[in-house]
């Protein structure tokens, strides 16, 4: 499923099913050959270890507490990203 935008980093967003926000982090993160959206880490802990990096998709998503900073940097770097997902997937 090919996503039209992406949320900012630093939204924080809480997943289906949980009960502990997510602050993202990342994008298009690839792991044992499947390909995920996003990748965060715990709000407002952050990055406790290597491997606390939390994958997950747009899907996923139950609720945007906070949207993240965004600017003409942002914007040309996901136009980017769009092209380079639409091309993968």
């Amino acid at each position: 499923m090919i996503k039209k935008k992406y949320l900012p980093l630093g939204s924080i967003v809480l997943l289906e099913g949980a009960t502990k926000r997510i602050m993202i982090a990342g994008y298009f993160v690839k792991s044992d050959d499947k390909i995920y959206d996003y990748c965060g880490c715990l709000y407002p802990e952050g990055f406790l270890s290597s491997d606390s990096c939390l994958l997950f998709n747009h899907d996923q998503i139950k609720k945007v507490y906070y949207f993240g900073y965004s600017d003409n940097e942002d914007k040309e770097f996901k136009d980017r990203l769009k092209d380079f997902v639409n091309g993968v997937k």
